[in-house]
């Protein structure tokens, strides 16, 4: 082992490689929740070049590496296993350019999301990913896991905002097609293949963004509904109304509105206990005009029964105190007991009929816990949470909740990855032969089996070390 740390740290740097109790714990655990590992060594390259050599050294000798980037994953994808080496990408941290003509961004893996959206704000442009991990989590690690949010409706997940990557392979060899143009058709897009593999088939070190102009200012709205039905139905309704303008359509659920109604400030917003309360917004401006035209939406909307009440932001502290609402579930964690969290797609004409059977199927098998469901309506994305879940039902609560979910053909991760909590359900939303195409691009690209082995796909062998033998 003193050979192999000599060996990065003659590659990076002497400040650039921390072994024993150097290592800090932020490097130990990502936000999955499982108790923390120290890597064997954590090394930090500081551009493309001294990534590439880890790579090709670690190859060389067999050694796994674990890619970690702003570590707010929740499926334990940057979670090290011992034995592992940490290959932390958070010196790559540069906007390194913004193109106004062709409203574009080249940016390194390591840069925090919030970094992308100054930048791009500063140009005049903006950029449509955002989540609420907006403030520590890195482009590399939204590339690595398609990462989704609030925009989603309106922008799509990050694969339709990249153009093009520069990445590392597993043998150390670098490929860049930092893209700039909307078109390109020049064979195989093998960006699109790295983005949402999890740092499996390679480590992502550049990016280039698709850049958006700046939406008009928003008007906001707190909606009550009865059922899934009916806020679809004003989901259609509002698109129509105002197309290309909807920016977010999100969800929250009675149980969850009982919840977040216990924050400080948070009282609940309608008198009664609506089945659904919708948060919407859509870019119109913040003229008399736009909100005029959008009071008048939401009143044809109440007088055609589709919403039961609803309530529309007047300044920008009401905006904020709305999404204080949706955003309310990263402090859920800190009143209540230990739950279990899951991130899920279901078929919005079936989804009223999951939930349901979901509530029946705990309400059987563990009557004293509660489902809290929230999420991003508008693209069939779901976030759900159990209270309580001690470890001795954990695995009964995961189980009820996934085998529900593939009942109703839907997918076990919706935007947060698989890696290594999820591994044992990935059967339930992927066929035999998909995960054998994965496991084949997976002993294809990295043969050694060094990069996040054990996320994604179950081990895969890594082939035999061949001895080149010169020609005779």
């Amino acid at each position: 082992m003193t050979n192999v740390i000599a060996k990065l740290r003659s590659i990076v740097g002497e400040d650039h490689l921390r072994v024993g109790s150097d290592i800090s714990p932020r490097n130990c655990a990502d936000a999955a929740e499982i108790p923390p590992v120290v890597p064997r060594a954590v090394v930090l390259p500081g551009d493309t070049q001294e990534v590439s050599q880890v790579l090709q050294f670690c190859q060389l000798i067999r050694q796994p590496l674990v890619i970690q980037g702003g570590m707010t994953g929740l499926a334990g994808g940057a979670q090290p296993m011992a034995g592992e080496i940490a290959l932390s990408l958070e010196r790559l941290n540069v906007v390194e350019d913004v193109d106004i003509a062709s409203r574009t961004m080249i940016v390194r893996a390591g840069t925090p999301l919030f970094a992308v959206h100054e930048a791009a704000e500063a140009a005049g442009l903006f950029y449509g990913v955002d989540l609420g991990a907006r403030g520590s989590c890195t482009i590399g690690g939204n590339v690595a896991t398609n990462a989704g949010g609030i925009h989603v409706m309106r922008y799509g997940m990050t694969r339709r905002n990249v153009l093009g990557l520069e990445a590392v392979l597993p043998d150390g060899t670098t490929v860049t097609c930092l893209n700039r143009m909307l078109k390109n058709n020049a064979g195989y897009d093998w960006t699109q293949l790295l983005i949402g593999s999890e740092g499996t088939l390679g480590v992502v070190t550049r990016v280039s963004l698709a850049l958006q102009e700046r939406p008009a200012g928003p008007q906001t709205a707190l909606c009550a509904c009865v059922s899934v039905d009916s806020a679809l139905a004003t989901l259609r309704t509002l698109d129509r109304r105002f197309p290309g303008r909807l920016i977010a359509f999100e969800a929250m659920w009675k149980e969850y509105m009982d919840l977040a109604s216990r924050m400080d400030g948070l009282s609940k917003p309608f008198a009664g206990d609506p089945e659904i309360t919708v948060l919407v917004e859509a870019a119109l401006g913040e003229d008399d005009w736009a909100r005029e035209v959008f009071a008048e939406a939401l009143a044809e909307l109440l007088d055609a029964g589709l919403i039961e009440d609803a309530v529309i932001a007047q300044s920008l502290h009401d905006r904020k105190r709305f999404w204080d609402y949706r955003e309310a579930n990263y402090e859920f964690d800190r009143f209540m007991p230990k739950g279990q969290h899951f991130d899920v797609s279901l078929p919005l004409d079936r989804m009223d009929e999951a939930i349901e059977t979901l509530r029946g199927a705990l309400h059987t098998n563990r009557p004293h816990a509660t489902l809290v469901v929230f999420g991003h309506l508008a693209d069939s994305n779901l976030h759900l949470a159990v209270y309580p879940t001690d470890d001795d039902d954990q695995a009964e609560a995961v189980s009820i909740v996934y085998r529900t979910v593939a009942a109703f053909g839907a997918s076990v991760s919706a935007e947060h990855g698989i890696g290594v909590l999820k591994l044992p359900y990935l059967e339930l939303s992927r066929s035999a032969p998909e995960l054998e195409l994965m496991r084949l691009l997976k002993r294809t690209l990295d043969p050694a089996n060094i990069l996040n082995p054990g996320r994604v796909l179950t081990t895969v062998k890594s082939e035999p070390r061949r001895n080149r033998v010169a020609g005779c």
